[in-house]
């Protein structure tokens, strides 16, 4: 086993010093040692893991693997290991439904009862291309209240899958809203079937995988042996566990693929080589859909639409038991990032943008501080609205300023430029603009990857909730387990006759009551409402949360 271990850490500084067998330039030099620290920082070498690969002008010039791949078994990660790459899926549906497109064989205005003609589309139609863009309005099965742990681990055929979800009520009007969907692309998938004869595993093996030399990249499943793949963890209370089992019956075409990051670059290099799609169709994909009112949803076709600090970025991420996954691309630049990792408690969004930012010379993290002088900073205080009317709050807090968005965390938020802020602990970054008079007007906001967004100042106050005193009766009566989705649950505590929530590895808060029943905590702009039946039993609390409502059965 030592031998393995120095020989993988022979292959990580084998890569980390030479570029596609030249040796590196000082600047490449830096820029990897850079690189090097991030992800060190995340992924440590005696925990779970992840690979990493970076391409720029069509070369890879870096890729490393770092932490483990098997905890119980002490195996340490490859470069050439198989992750489950979870939504970076629906990248392959909507090529194999353009590459259809191209044959002539479904267009994207087609009515989806063209091809599943028992499908309740409630009055609507329903196209192709809202699935692909996720602005159909039909009810993502993941979100389902009825998506429990026993139902996960089920197997379906894509037709049952179909027959789960169907009959659920719309969310919105096709067209009208945008809202990321799993439903959407497994019956993307199912066209796929109808429309070419064969199955979605064999489509996609036979017309990307085979083609493009993808010779570890499967479809997901359980009972094949796959040489390579690694285990899965998620985060628990003292660590991480064993990732609870999935059916990979059920992600099916929204997420149910296997690749490693040297294969995600072979089919990064064909898709914008145009190897698969002739480019007047595949270009599609790489463009923001628009509602009916005209607003951009900042996604294509399997694909997002974002800017890295004015650097366009066409990019995905994926999450599924065991895994998460990203992978960014600037177009401009030609700068092609991917992390995976084989944890749910690593995120690789970070980093990967980091290093990204690193690429193109925009890193984040690396603004100083400044001291104002002569500045008021009550002229920035009070409350901004975006154009979907979300709120964020800003506060003097001891001559000191936070940033509080409504159902999120309080921030402090430090000058770098005159009107210009950072987010400490974080990629954000808040802009002040201000009229002939010196008057503040609102601010741009930007946060990694995401398109930045205007927020207009008004006039409103937010009057502090007025707080109650409740009975120990009925604190205790709320104490329990709320499975607001599979594997998060909100644990809700009495001690010393106050409440505390705490949600699956995060902190823990505490609650104040406005009314019996209703709570909101002072920490986050969030609320509680524990529901009841006629006997007084507590059936479920709802949170709301960042202009959501969200559901918590009361499990324990």
């Amino acid at each position: 086993m030592k031998i393995t271990i120095c020989f993988s850490l022979v292959l990580s500084l084998l890569f980390s010093t030479y570029s596609n067998g030249q040796p590196l330039s000082k600047a490449d030099t830096e820029l990897f040692g850079k690189i090097d620290k991030l992800l060190a920082t995340v992924y440590k070498s005696n925990e779970t893991g992840a690979t990493a690969l970076i391409s720029r002008k069509g070369t890879v010039i870096y890729k490393k693997a770092l932490g483990m791949a098997n905890l119980e078994l002490n195996v340490p990660m490859q470069i050439d290991h198989v992750f489950r790459i979870g939504s970076i899926s629906k990248q392959f549906t909507a090529v194999a439904i353009l590459q259809l497109l191209e044959k002539g064989k479904l267009d994207l205005q087609d009515d989806i009862k063209k091809f599943i003609p028992d499908y309740p589309t409630h009055g609507y139609t329903i196209t192709v291309e809202q699935l692909l863009n996720h602005t159909s309005g039909i009810k993502s099965y993941t979100s389902m209240n009825e998506w429990d742990d026993q139902v996960r681990r089920k197997d379906f055929t894509p037709a049952a899958l179909i027959d789960y979800f169907k009959n659920q009520p719309m969310d919105f009007a096709p067209g009208s809203k945008w809202d990321y969907n799993n439903s959407g692309y497994v019956l993307l998938g199912y066209i796929i079937e109808k429309v070419s004869g064969k199955n979605y595993p064999d489509y996609i093996v036979e017309n990307i995988f085979k083609p493009l030399g993808m010779t570890n990249s499967y479809y997901g499943d359980h009972i094949p042996l796959i040489k390579n793949r690694v285990s899965g963890y998620e985060p628990a209370k003292d660590g991480v566990t064993n990732t609870d089992f999935l059916s990979m019956t059920q992600p099916y075409a929204a997420g149910s693929l296997l690749s490693t990051v040297e294969d995600l670059f072979k089919w990064h290099q064909a898709v914008h080589s145009y190897k698969l799609v002739k480019k007047e169709i595949l270009d599609k994909a790489f463009v923001s859909s628009k509602l009916v009112n005209g607003k951009s949803t900042n996604y294509g076709y399997g694909w997002f639409m974002g800017n890295l600090q004015g650097s366009a970025t066409i990019e995905h991420g994926g999450g599924i038991n065991g895994s998460l996954t990203n992978a960014i691309y600037l177009p401009k630049e030609d700068v092609f990032v991917t992390v995976f990792s084989n944890c749910t408690c690593k995120p690789p969004s970070e980093v990967s943008t980091k290093i990204a930012g690193l690429l193109i010379n925009k890193p984040f993290g690396e603004h100083k501080e400044i001291t104002l002088t002569g500045v008021d900073l009550n002229k920035y205080t009070g409350v901004y609205e975006n154009e979907n009317g979300e709120q964020r709050i800003i506060r003097n807090d001891s001559n000191k300023l936070t940033s509080q968005r409504g159902g999120g965390t309080l921030y402090k938020i430090k000058p770098y430029a005159k009107n210009k802020y950072f987010f400490e602990n974080s990629m954000s970054l808040l802009e002040f603009t201000e009229d002939a008079n010196g008057i503040i007007t609102g601010h741009k906001f930007s946060a990694g990857t995401e398109p930045e967004t205007y927020w207009k100042k008004t006039n409103k106050s937010i009057a502090a909730p007025k707080e109650i005193q409740v009975n120990e009766k009925i604190l205790n009566s709320y104490v329990g387990e709320y499975e607001l989705q599979p594997k998060f649950i909100i644990t809700i505590t009495n001690e010393g006759n106050r409440l505390f929530a705490q949600a699956t590895g995060q902190e823990i808060f505490e609650l104040f009551a406005t009314t019996e029943t209703e709570w909101f905590l002072k920490v986050i702009d969030a609320k509680v409402e524990f529901v009841k039946d006629e006997t007084g039993k507590v059936l479920k609390l709802i949170l709301y949360q960042g202009g959501q409502k969200m559901d918590g059965k009361k499990i324990k």
